[in-house]
This record gives structure tokens, C-alpha cells and sequence, in this order.
């Protein structure tokens, strides 16, 4: 039979909330770089169309087919992402990201004040307790099931692929003091 301290449970859930912080933060990251690719190509064909359409005066059809097919690329472009909308998305991941970072700090906090000794077991499980009633909150009002949401929830809950946080992994993020030996 295996022990479960409360200090454990503490660090376990630590674990989850900073890994969930960081599936957030990188699918912010990631739909924001993806906008980014997007606008760029938005951007990229409304211009080469531009200049199809000058170089065509007085040279052929085909730079008109040319021009008229880059601004067809510019308008499919644009409609995706009109379409697509990642916008609310990356707010969304960031908003949750910066939540789960002030949860992260509270649970370092937690955690220092009772390797420090300053509260009693009744003190440390309400304050435990409450921090995850606060990370349930969190969660039920993180971004729409989309794939990274999808993602961050199986690393966090399942422990699957570069969800799961090893005790060294997790005293990286921990003062010298409260690291395991």
C-alpha cells in the first residue's frame, strides 16, 4: 500500500496546474504564430495580385489570369480565416494560461509556508481545499474543446506524452528549499 501525504497531494496537484499552464501558454502560442501565417499569406497574395495587375497593362491575358487568380488565393485566404476565427481561441488559451500561472504562484506559496511551519494540518487542507475549488473554476471556464484544448487536458489528467511531471521536473519550479532530496 503506497502513503499519500497531504504535502503530496499538494505537490500533485501542483504538477497538474503548471502543466496544464504550460499546454495553454504553447497552444496561445501556437494559434497566435498560425494567425500570424495567415495574415502573412492574406497579406502576400492581395499583393502579388496588385502587381499582376500593373505588369498586365499592355502585356497579354496571362497576367490577367495571373492577377485574378492571386486575388481569388487572397479572398480563399481571408475567408479561412474569417471562417476559422482563432482570435477568441488565443485569448481564450492566454486568459487561462494567466490563471493557472496565479494558481501556480498561490501553490508555491502553499507550499512554502508549510515547509516554513506556519500553518496547522486544519489550515493546510481548507487551503488546499480551496485552491482547488479555484482550479476547478479554472478549468470549467477555460477555452471551447478544440485540439490543444483536447491535448492539454489528456497531458494533464492522464499523465500521457509531456504531461507527465517527474518529482525533479517539478522541484525545478520550486525554491531550493522545498525541493525533494
Amino acid at each position: 500500500m503506497f502513503q499519500l501525504t497531504v504535502v503530496d497531494h499538494i505537490r500533485l496537484s501542483f504538477g497538474s496546474v503548471v502543466t496544464a499552464y504550460g499546454g495553454h501558454a504553447a497552444a496561445a502560442a501556437r494559434l497566435s504564430r498560425r494567425a500570424w501565417y495567415a495574415k502573412v499569406a492574406m497579406l502576400s497574395f492581395v499583393a502579388l495580385a496588385a502587381v499582376a495587375v500593373l505588369l498586365a497593362q499592355g502585356r497579354g491575358p496571362r497576367f490577367h489570369v495571373t492577377a485574378g487568380a492571386l486575388a481569388a488565393l487572397g479572398f480563399v485566404a481571408c475567408a479561412l480565416y474569417v471562417a476559422l476565427d482563432p482570435e477568441p481561441r488565443i485569448y481564450a488559451h492566454r486568459a487561462t494560461a494567466a490563471r493557472l500561472w496565479l494558481l501556480c504562484e498561490k501553490y508555491r506559496a502553499l507550499l512554502t509556508e508549510v515547509h516554513d511551519e506556519l500553518l496547522d494540518v486544519p489550515s493546510i487542507t481548507r487551503r488546499r481545499d480551496a485552491l482547488l475549488q479555484e482550479t476547478s473554476r479554472v478549468f470549467e471556464q477555460s477555452p471551447p474543446a478544440d485540439q490543444q484544448t483536447d491535448d492539454i487536458v489528456r497531458r494533464t489528467l492522464l499523465g500521457e506524452p509531456r504531461g507527465d511531471l517527474r518529482d525533479g521536473d517539478l522541484d525545478q519550479l520550486l525554491p531550493a528549499a522545498l525541493r525533494r532530496a
